[in-house]
């Protein structure tokens, strides 16, 4: 299996060449020159999540990986339990938040971990990579104490919630933290114009923890799987996802070129809608970056969209009958929020976002399944604000609650990052 550069078609490599990269030419971004259907796709639904996820991840990538060294780092990335639970009649939540830091990118992070600790053990790797929120705590907790790798996250100051600051800015030793006194995507834009600086990358085997690194996008396939999987047999779901970098989405839609049954997707974004926008005019016109209660979402430029239309130029993927984006506004998240919540279930916004998105398109012979992408007490401020009752902390967070911040604070200046990163 070779992956392309889609910026740049004639860079094409091998999966573990795609992932110890990170970005390609000029950032383009790597994704699988093809995509074969997968067989019998029932004997496969019939697997345990693991199982299955080792033969779904080796026909993705290939025999560039070899069979032993990919099982194990299934099993050692995947070793945390995943739940479809009921929430009403014919809606299902995917439970993704139950890994160390309670949140749907333990999946990706942990997965890239395991293959870059094989892949590149001769030289010291420093990966930095941009977070709205979790992704910063996915990645520092999959790398922490990790031999040989150093990690520098950028999150925007102020943007993230306290608990979800604290998952990954109080662990000090190979994990540094800068908050970036801007948003989201200048962040991101850092991390870009890193990788643009052929010094810089030679210099500290910079690479990328983003879900704009193939091996995570590839990781979260697995979990649309599971869904359908612990679905009555011959369901084919509406899936809604809460979307603000567009990897989740790309991920399922990659599920459904590999053969998965599913219906049509949603990607929920909110009050930063590019992409709802885009699908409907056709003409790619991001706004800045507004603040809201989902901020893991506060994106206007997301990364993985690109991938998205790659998948239908080049894969066939029928866009226009299979997804569609709507913008949820923070009011009616916070009403999602009490209305779950007098069903019998708590959510996190972000997770509330896409049911409500859901719940106001889905057919009355669909099936739908929301996915739940962060614990609700990372966001324990918006909860209680919204719910007026205190929430308990579960023991990840209340291990973190009362360390120091160690993070240093820094302009979106690309000039003072790179002094630095390469002041070690």
């Amino acid at each position: 299996m070779q992956f392309i550069n889609i910026s740049h078609p004639e860079q094409r490599v091998t999966f573990p060449q795609a992932v110890v990269t990170g970005l390609g030419k000029g950032q383009g971004l790597f994704f699988p020159e093809h995509l074969v259907p997968l067989e019998n796709i029932q004997a496969l639904l019939e697997m345990d999540f693991v199982e299955r996820s080792k033969i779904l991840l080796q026909h993705l990538v290939g025999d560039a990986m070899p069979a032993r060294v990919l099982r194990a780092c299934v099993e050692a990335a995947f070793n945390f339990p995943l739940t479809l639970a009921p929430v009403s009649d014919r809606v299902y939540a995917l439970e993704l938040f139950h890994g160390p830091s309670l949140a749907f990118k333990d999946f990706g992070a942990r997965f890239m971990a395991q293959c870059l600790a094989s892949f590149n053990k001769e030289r010291r790797t420093t990966i930095l990579t941009a977070t709205s929120g979790d992704t910063g705590a996915a990645v520092a907790l999959a790398f922490f104490n990790q031999p040989g790798i150093d990690v520098v996250v950028l999150y925007p100051k102020g943007k993230v919630t306290p608990l979800q600051e604290k998952l990954f800015c109080t662990l000090g030793g190979n994990i540094r933290t800068i908050a970036i006194e801007d948003d989201f995507d200048a962040c991101q834009q850092l991390v870009k114009q890193s990788f643009d600086d052929p010094q810089l990358v030679a210099a500290l085997g910079l690479n990328s923890a983003n879900s704009i690194n193939v091996a995570r996008l590839l990781a979260q396939v697995c979990y649309y799987f599971e869904a359908v999987a612990k679905l009555p047999r011959g369901t084919k779901p509406v899936f809604s996802v809460p979307s603000g970098n567009f990897g989740n989405v790309t991920a399922g839609l990659v599920a459904y070129a590999l053969g998965l049954p599913m219906k049509r997707m949603i990607a929920a974004t909110n009050r930063n809608d590019t992409v709802p926008r885009f699908l409907d005019s056709g003409r790619w016109e991001p706004r800045p970056t507004v603040a809201t209660l989902t901020n893991a979402m506060d994106i206007s430029l997301p990364n993985n969209f690109p991938r998205v239309l790659e998948l239908e130029k080049r894969h066939g993927v029928p866009l226009q009958d299979l997804l569609t984006s709507f913008a949820i506004d923070d009011t009616q998240t916070k009403e999602a929020v009490r209305a779950l919540d007098a069903d019998g279930y708590l959510a996190d916004p972000h997770s509330a976002l896409a049911w409500k998105a859901l719940t106001a398109r889905l057919a009355d012979d669909e099936t739908g399944v929301f996915l739940c992408t962060a614990h609700p007490a990372k966001f324990r401020e918006t909860i209680e604000d919204t719910l007026q009752r205190k929430l308990r902390l579960p023991e990840a967070l209340k291990n973190v609650s009362g360390k120091e911040v160690l993070s240093i604070g820094m302009p979106a200046d690309f000039g003072l990052l790179r002094e630095f990163l390469l002041q070690g």
